[in-house]
């Protein structure tokens, strides 16, 4: 987005997307991603509970959630390293999915056997097991899917991606529940580890992707390198110091050589974007509760309702950006995340509302679906092919934690102000998100050459 064409093409072309057997394979892939999250968080919490183990001890099993924040220190290996054997035959992308789908099966099946009463240790590992190994499918599934296909397309590959995962929440979640409730949590664990073959099956039947490392990438490691140790020493360990350059200080060296002192806007937008949808959303549940609405309606309306609109959003942003490119539709979505806090705002003086709460929450999670797809289009946009891995975990991390802090501060505000303030607040803060946006999207037009749009359509 900083120079490249905006693709243009008609309705019918952009909904054409969905038709990519690379895009339909993503919503295994998303199923894939998504099945062990709530396996090793709330899933886990209600098993070990229900198994009578203390609040203080299921507290501290939240840590191995720490794996997911962390996974761009081993991107780089990811990105670079083979799996013995396994990069021989699948390719590296592949490679390392099976290798994580593998540890994944092999920790729940292993969790299924412990009896946590007895063992909870070994549960605790198990747990970080399927937490790292599901993290590192996380960064070669993300790596897979920026590699497969042109950038119009990313958006599409997004959604359907997000699909999946949404449905896996509901299997890890609610379809856990009811086979824990029918049979046992050993049945219920059993039957996830199963469903873990959805993504081994789709890993052996999708194609590796292609990836290209241009030469001044290559010449550019060898010369840091070089200047770390010097040509004189001996060749194994210029090696090494090659390998730790190109695969650790090269994604970030790139970066800043590819987008100069813009990089440091791009970043700040990549830690910004979200804040907005993400300091909300600390406060949603305790909303609803203290607006008066009973736990049935906010299940109805929020997680049933709620994830269809998700998904109708996060199509509609596949097909936006296929059919505009990728500024404007990053602009609206920033614009319609911040709009919709106001209505939160509006809810807050209605009252309890069953009708209001469906317009609201169609709204936000329509904006939400629309606006994450886009965001993660444009991300995958700022990767280089030559380490996708570690430059995407790094913008996947930064993505969350500022929002994560300023919504850390969301119930002083409530306490202090009340809740339609605070909606009003959150949507303020999502202005400098907008405006950046629009930055962004103004500069990437001003630097497209004349006629490279119709180049493009023309290609695609």
């Amino acid at each position: 987005m900083t120079g490249a064409a905006e693709p243009r093409r008609g309705w019918l072309a952009a909904l054409a997307v969905y038709r990519n057997p690379r895009v339909i394979g993503m919503a295994f892939l998303g199923f894939s991603a998504g099945l062990p999250f709530l396996l090793v968080f709330s899933t886990l919490s209600a098993w070990l509970r229900d198994e009578g183990v203390s609040r203080t001890a299921i507290g501290f099993f939240s840590w191995v959630g720490i794996t997911y924040s962390i996974k761009v220190f081993w991107a780089p290996i990811v990105d670079r390293l083979p799996v013995p054997g396994l990069t021989t035959v699948l390719g590296q992308r592949r490679g390392w999915m099976l290798l994580a789908q593998i540890g994944i099966a092999v920790g729940l099946v292993g969790m299924s056997m412990v009896d946590p009463q007895a063992s909870l240790a070994w549960v605790a590992w198990l747990a970080l097991l399927v937490a790292f190994s599901s993290a590192t499918q996380d960064i070669a599934i993300d790596v897979y899917r920026i590699e497969a296909v042109r950038r119009e397309i990313q958006a599409a590959m997004a959604a359907t991606y997000i699909f999946g995962y949404r449905v896996a929440l509901l299997v890890a979640g609610a379809g856990a529940f009811y086979v824990a409730d029918f049979g046992s949590w050993t049945l219920a664990y059993q039957v996830m580890a199963a469903f873990v073959g959805v993504g081994i099956i789709t890993t052996l039947c999708i194609a590796e992707p292609e990836r290209q490392v241009d030469r001044v990438t290559e010449i550019l490691e060898a010369r840091m390198g070089g200047a770390v140790v010097g040509s004189q020493a001996p060749s194994r360990l210029r090696q090494a110091v090659t390998w730790f350059a190109g695969a650790v200080v090269g994604p970030f060296v790139d970066f800043f050589r590819r987008n100069g002192w813009l990089a440091l806007t791009i970043l700040l937008l990549v830690a910004i974007y979200r804040v907005s949808d993400i300091t909300m959303g600390v406060m949603a549940n305790p909303f609803y509760l203290d607006l008066g609405f009973s736990k049935s309606e906010i299940a109805s309306v929020t997680k049933v309702f709620g994830f269809f609109m998700t998904i109708a959003g996060s199509f509609l942003g596949g097909v936006l950006v296929a059919r505009y490119g990728l500024g404007g539709p990053l602009v609206a979505g920033a614009a319609l995340v911040a709009a919709t806090n106001l209505l939160f705002a509006l809810l807050a003086g209605i009252g309890p509302d069953l009708q209001w709460l469906v317009v609201v929450i169609s709204a936000d999670n329509l904006a939400g679906g629309l606006s994450n797809v886009v965001f993660i289009a444009w991300l995958s946009s700022l990767t280089s092919t030559a380490y996708t891995a570690t430059q995407y975990a790094l913008f996947s991390s930064l993505m969350t934690l500022p929002g994560k802090i300023v919504g850390g501060f969301s119930g002083i505000v409530v306490d202090a102000s009340g809740y339609a303030p605070f909606f009003l607040y959150a949507a303020v803060i999502g202005t400098p998100a907008i405006m950046l946006s629009i930055y962004m999207w103004w500069r990437s037009r001003r630097e497209r050459p004349e006629g490279d749009a119709t180049a493009e359509e023309a290609a695609a």
